[in-house]
């Protein structure tokens, strides 16, 4: 009997190193993982529950920490996850509890840390697939105007698409008509220019640079945001982009931002960025939710081409002729 448990230990030792985990638990700690419960450490990692700490993991809990994570508790915790709750870290975090301090999730409770914001690279590279309208409502959150239009195809569409990465990390894919610059902006509120994280597209003499700016008072100030993995393409005046994008909202609640589409002038000599024309604006909406509807809240009057509007005013006084006219006639006609 001895030698079978002895093989036992042997075999779940070897398992544990050829993972290249290491659980260290020192003296007089309890760790306990009620029936039906998973606790996976991912390779490379470091687990390490000082002298004197309880850890306990209620029935039927998963807890998780990815790959390249450090979970350290200081001596005289006790850290204990109630039945039902899952507790996952996302790679590259670490989390550490202080000495003395007691960590508690009640039961029916999820506890995720997310991943870290994105480190900023704004390097542009060939967008080689046009950008299309398939993946919305299925994997990514659209805008558009007009409403369907698909930026794979020709003619004038200004459009948005938004996917969730992980946690406030999203990806988006921007496409619009512009001889300067095309951008998206984001603010907590339907009211824009209150310094609203904006990521501008130009055409930089028929490649796209890429700029992060604050969106205040309708002027745009550069400035360095927490995006990646640029991607552009310049057709005529069709510019389309794709960036990866840490969103700066609170990770304990939804990503709700309004999203608004802008075009302008850009001064490839000097850089400038001339005042943004806004193509669509919405309410705010859950950036992480495909299904969420998106209307473009701009009323038919704000849209209108220039020459559009002169016909509208010439017709509308050609109608105000003819009743002042008709008036007359009906005058005349009673005396």
């Amino acid at each position: 009997m001895d030698n079978r448990l002895f093989l036992t230990v042997l075999v779940v030792t070897l398992s544990w190193i050829s993972l290249g985990t290491y659980a260290q638990t020192t003296a007089a700690v309890n760790v306990t993982t009620a029936a039906g419960n998973n606790v996976t450490t991912a390779a490379g990692n470091n687990v390490t529950t000082a002298a004197g700490n309880n850890g306990t993991t209620g029935a039927g809990n998963n807890v998780t920490t990815a790959a390249g994570n450090n979970v350290t508790t200081a001596a005289g915790n006790n850290v204990t996850t109630a039945a039902g709750n899952n507790v996952t870290t996302a790679a590259g975090n670490n989390v550490t509890t202080a000495a003395g301090n007691n960590v508690t999730t009640a039961a029916g409770n999820n506890v995720t840390t997310a991943a870290p914001p994105l480190t900023p690279n704004t390097t542009v590279e060939n967008l080689e697939t046009p950008l299309s309208r398939t993946q919305c409502g299925k994997t990514q959150l659209c805008a558009a105007t007009p409403s369907q239009c698909d930026p794979s195809t020709s003619g004038s569409c200004f459009f948005l698409a938004v996917r969730q990465t992980s946690g406030n990390n999203f990806e988006f894919g921007l496409s619009g008509e512009s001889d300067g610059y095309i951008a998206a902006s984001l603010s907590s509120t339907s009211t824009q220019g209150g310094n609203d994280i904006t990521y501008v597209c130009a055409n930089n003499k028929g490649v796209v640079k890429f700029f992060g700016a604050l969106l205040n008072n309708g002027r745009l100030t550069v400035t360095t945001l927490n995006v990646n993995s640029v991607k552009g393409s310049i057709n005529g005046t069709k510019i389309q982009c794709t960036f990866a994008a840490t969103v700066p909202t609170p990770s304990t609640r939804a990503p709700s931002l309004a999203i608004a589409i802008s075009t302008g002038s850009f001064n490839s000599t000097s850089g400038d960025l001339g005042a943004p024309n806004t193509r669509f604006s919405s309410s705010p909406v859950d950036l992480a939710n495909p299904n969420a509807t998106v209307t473009n809240n701009l009323s038919v009057n704000t849209t209108l081409s220039p020459s559009t509007t002169s016909h509208a005013i010439t017709l509308q006084q050609s109608v105000m002729q003819a009743m002042l006219i008709t008036v007359a006639v009906l005058g005349l006609a009673m005396l």
